[in-house]
């Protein structure tokens, strides 16, 4: 009778097996984009703690301009990866769910007491439902086609620009007095909540596959002057621009109601499918 354990003898001339495949490098660019947002989130923290909000708050502009290149750039590498998206939502609620509400809080909110805290939480917990509520939608095949340009919901990035206006404000020129704490508190909250609703947020996703012949100059002078009004003038542009976008949410849900409606219903059920259906066991 054999022995269930043969004996190993191994080959010498046998070439080593290599353990580990080696990982092209259009893969890990994005992810490293993605890493140095996740660097500029954290550090926000550390200049908040110090005193230094300004500092914090560009960091975290930082941080919502590499994650809006990551994918981007990894489409285009064709290095997308289900590593790659899971990476991306850590960073993302890290960065723009927890660091925001945070940056907010030791900005001035904290003279709310423990209601302004509260308000930390909720925007951190609707930043992660979003992100959640996000990577189940992107997967889901039965998606209408007008969503195609839309998000549900402000996204998690954008939560995170709209909820710094009140120190926009403050370095505008508008006295702190003003922007008292409760108002900050429920300005967060409102933030929040918009990131889980179910609005329809115009996405611009569509935008720019292909641009005109005759839109390429003026589109270049207006990238130009926009660099340059927000280099010159940041906190205007980032108030103005906050500003303008909150009151562009209703025009966005509205055109997306619109297109709704235009869309054709879907086919209705076959009277034999149907009937089979009824027929199956419950």
């Amino acid at each position: 009778m054999s022995s269930l354990f043969q004996p190993f003898t191994p080959d010498r001339n046998e070439p080593p097996r290599r353990r580990f495949r080696p990982v092209p490098l259009r893969l890990l660019i994005p992810n490293l984009i993605t890493l140095l947002a996740l660097c500029a989130g954290l550090s926000a923290i550390r200049m908040a703690l110090e005193g230094k909000i300004e500092l914090a708050v560009y960091l975290i502009l930082g941080a919502a301009v590499l994650d809006s290149v990551d994918g981007r750039i990894a489409r285009l590498l064709k290095g997308t990866s289900k590593f790659g998206a899971e990476l991306d939502s850590l960073a993302d609620f890290v960065s723009f769910g927890a660091v925001p509400a945070l940056v907010l809080y030791l900005w001035g909110m904290n003279e709310a007491g423990p209601i302004g805290w509260i308000a930390v939480l909720v925007f951190a917990i609707c930043g992660a439902l979003r992100l959640a509520r996000f990577n189940v939608q992107i997967e889901d095949p039965n998606q209408p086609a007008w969503m195609a340009n839309y998000f549900t919901g402000v996204p998690i990035p954008a939560g995170a620009v709209l909820v710094m206006l009140p120190i926009y404000l403050e370095n505008v020129g508008v006295p702190k007095g003003l922007i008292h704490p409760w108002l900050v508190t429920a300005f967060t909250m409102a933030i929040a909540l918009l990131m889980v609703s179910r609005v329809p947020v115009f996405s611009g996703k569509k935008l720019g596959a292909k641009v005109p012949r005759e839109s390429v100059l003026p589109l270049f002078v207006a990238a130009i002057a926009f660099v340059a009004l927000l280099m010159s003038y940041p906190w205007i542009v980032l108030a103005v621009g906050t500003v303008a976008y909150l009151a562009s949410l209703p025009f966005g849900a509205a055109k997306a109601q619109a297109l709704a409606r235009a869309e054709p219903a879907p086919a209705a059920t076959e009277p034999a499918e149907a009937a089979a259906d009824e027929d199956k066991p419950q």
